[in-house]
């Protein structure tokens, strides 16, 4: 990827992680306003789309999460196609570290999780939250070290970023599908083999795939499977290279053009409709609570032990190395900012509890804990680079 797209992409991403810092905040102080009801009966409203006898009846909340989400999961999964294919996962010796690294950044704070919450079958349920790091969340406080931080830092963060939210693409498939339907489940079949058709024909026009996305998101939403999955498998038959080598490729074309929206519209709206914690009546007990303790001790200390410990094995055993320039203790600070959990967090946190309170359990885990190791990142960044990062 040339400098100045890279460039582009970070600024972008920081930018969009600010914002996401802005929404989450203005979430906060709504929910403990006098203007919380209005809050929640917005989130509330039902929107309903139907067509004769078919419908689609959800709630704002839910079209947010299962609608907007999915092109969020779209986007990822357009960036790690190209990386795989032509970017930063190209070879095996650009994709070990950040895969070695993410291996034990998901499972450090996985055991520590069901470690706290061993016993209770409902909360256990939520063992995949503090699995997950938030890339514009963990870009947006790079940002605030300016040059500081080389750029070979931050290829390796959103790296591992990239590797954590394929695995988390993976858990919400296999651990949180409901009871399937057939019917729609043929529906998502025959649109599969028509983007497959597509794909084959080396369609370049987007707007095929966008028509045929749309069907799909529709079935895999009535099937039982979770409706973001429609962007993951549109993502992997997007083409990656165009009949005209003068055009862009679909997949470079519909990526560069989601990045907006996505960073700028729909996280910060995810964050609005998410990140509303109401603080009254809480005391100190909630945070005791195992479900609160596994999420925020699973994200600050599982993250950066797993991904410090895994990385170390690595290199000792030859089977990665860090990038060059780049110092442990540099490194260290980028293993504190993989606990920025924030929006998969969330996300994961609302497919595993219908309880309003358990809901309010893992929020609050979420936010302490990617806060915490925000600041901690960033301060050990602040600490170990010098003024004038080499870029």
């Amino acid at each position: 990827m040339p400098v100045k797209m890279l460039r582009e992409f970070f600024l972008l991403e920081s930018a969009g992680g600010i914002l996401l810092v802005i929404a989450a905040a203005v979430a906060l102080f709504i929910s403990n306003s006098p203007l919380e009801h209005y809050y929640h009966d917005t989130l509330n409203a039902p929107v309903i789309i139907q067509i004769g006898n078919f419908s689609i009846d959800k709630h704002l909340h839910h079209w947010v999460n299962d609608g907007l989400m999915a092109i969020f999961f779209l986007l990822v999964s357009l960036e790690i196609k190209r990386e795989v294919l032509d970017g930063q996962l190209s070879s095996k010796a650009q994709i070990s570290l950040p895969a070695i690294a993410a291996l034990g950044g998901l499972l450090f704070p996985a055991l520590i999780y069901i470690t706290l919450n061993w016993g209770n079958s409902t909360t256990m349920q939520g063992w995949a939250i503090p699995a997950a790091t938030d890339i514009a969340f963990a870009l947006g406080v790079l940002t605030l070290l300016g040059s500081r931080v080389p750029e070979s830092l931050k290829l390796t963060l959103v790296s591992i970023a990239i590797f954590d939210d394929l695995a988390a693409i993976v858990i919400i498939a296999i651990f949180y599908t409901e009871t399937l339907s057939v019917y729609p489940l043929g529906g998502a079949f025959l649109c599969i083999l028509a983007l497959l058709a597509l794909n084959k024909r080396r369609i370049s026009e987007l707007s095929p795939y966008m028509v045929v996305g749309t069907l799909l998101w529709v079935c895999v939403l009535k099937s039982g499977l979770h409706a973001t999955l429609a962007g993951v498998i549109v993502a992997m038959f997007t083409p990656h290279k165009s009949k005209d080598a003068a055009e862009p490729a679909p997949l470079y074309r519909l990526e560069h053009g989601l990045h907006l929206w996505v960073a700028f519209l729909i996280l910060p709206l995810f964050a609005l409709a998410n990140a509303g914690v109401s603080l009254k009546g809480l005391s100190i007990d909630f945070f005791t609570e195992p479900l609160t303790l596994g999420v925020g001790v699973g994200l600050l200390f599982g993250k950066q032990i797993g991904v410090m410990l895994f990385t170390y094995i690595g290199v000792v055993f030859k089977l990665c190395s860090l990038p060059t320039g780049i110092r442990w203790s540099q490194y260290y600070g980028l293993a504190l900012l993989a606990g920025i959990g924030f929006t998969m967090s969330l996300f994961i946190g609302e497919l595993a509890f219908d309880d309003d309170k358990l809901q309010i359990l893992a929020r609050l885990g979420v936010i302490t804990g990617s806060l915490a190791s925000g600041i901690f990142g960033y301060f050990t960044l602040r600490i170990t680079s010098p003024k004038q990062a080499v870029r």
